[in-house]
């Protein structure tokens, strides 16, 4: 859940776990290097997904910070704990519409909510929806020690020499979150170089559709705003991010890591953080920032790039229960009450 926090006082975007963007990853598919799986993950309670918002996946494949194909799912009113999901791929012109537009390659399939994957085929495109592990791990109480009482950054005692931050404890062993993933030929992504991409989760309230989250870099939005810009930022369009967003992330970074402006500048150029889009060049192999697999401490790599350094690593380790096979995440944890 390295998106999570990107409401207001820390919470979930417009109050509602559902439209929380949590993770998102690209990577080689294990089995066959000539495919690519993409993942985007929602509502840390992994339960129903909101049946009026539409959860997307944007792919730029030209380098303009625009939608090139748009991977939309939709989701039914949930039923007596049963949900379906259908999915649209636009490409082009009309990709770059807010709606769940293109081709519909999958209708009403099976929401997995148990253990039993549910393996949808459509084309050469390979789709599952449902519960799964969370393979994002990360000391949530050290997090917070990183904040200070009222919810703001605080890193002075990593920068004097101070007591660590970090418990050692992993927050997230049994958690779980709803996962949404393709598998496809990496030809389908329209070139042979590399891919932006960028994962957008909108909702239609009172007849018009607001764009609640948005995900790409892992902690980006929830380290570097505050609630007077999370709505905007969560609602912003990629594209337009370096103009926007540029001195707010100098800002921040000259307080945590005491880059001059030059420095966070290159800083940023050199991460290609802004635009606030996931690069994947499936010609290499996938490690973040190219893409990102489920053992990257994207915890401890974006505290160091806002430390410079100084911030140091949680010393936790990755998961274990996830898998080598579609859908790659593991199997949910059982539900405690």
């Amino acid at each position: 859940m390295s998106n999570h926090f990107t409401g207001l006082s820390l919470g979930a975007p417009l109050g509602d776990q559902r439209l929380d963007l949590c993770d998102l990853h690209a990577f080689q598919s294990p089995t066959d290097p000539a495919r690519t799986v993409l993942i985007l993950n929602a509502n840390p309670n992994a339960d129903a997904l909101h049946p009026d918002a539409i959860y997307r996946l944007n792919i730029d494949n030209d380098g303009d910070c625009l939608t090139d194909i748009a991977i939309s799912y939709v989701f039914s009113p949930p039923q007596n704990g049963s949900q379906t999901f259908s999915v649209f791929i636009a490409r082009g012109d009309e990709a770059r519409s807010p709606e769940a537009v293109g081709e519909k390659v999958v209708t009403d399939a099976e929401v997995s909510f148990g253990t039993m994957a549910n393996r949808v085929t459509s084309g050469p495109y390979t789709f599952f929806a449902g519960s799964r592990s969370d393979a994002f791990f990360f000391d949530f109480d050290g997090i917070k020690n990183l904040f200070d009482t009222s919810g703001n950054r605080n890193f002075t005692a990593p920068h004097l020499g101070g007591k660590s931050p970090w418990t050692g404890v992993d927050s997230n062993t049994e958690a779980n979150v709803f996962s949404t993933v393709v598998e496809l030929p990496t030809s389908e992504l329209g070139t042979d170089g590399e891919i932006r991409i960028w994962g957008r989760c909108s909702v239609r309230e009172n007849g018009r559709l607001i764009h609640a989250d948005r995900a790409g870099h892992p902690s980006v939005s929830s380290f570097f705003n505050t609630d007077e810009t999370k709505e905007e930022y969560n609602a912003s369009e990629p594209v337009n991010d370096r103009e926007r967003w540029t001195d707010q992330f100098v800002h921040l970074m000259g307080h945590t890591g005491n880059y001059t402006r030059e420095e966070a500048i290159a800083a940023i150029d050199d991460e290609a953080l802004l635009p606030d889009m996931l690069v994947f060049d499936p010609s290499r192999p996938a490690k973040y920032p190219n893409g990102r697999v489920f053992t990257d401490d994207v915890i401890n790599y974006r505290l160091s790039f806002l430390s410079k350094g100084d911030i140091p690593p949680t010393g936790l380790e990755p998961h274990t229960d996830v898998l080598d096979e579609f859908p790659y995440l593991g199997n949910p944890h059982p539900k405690t009450n």
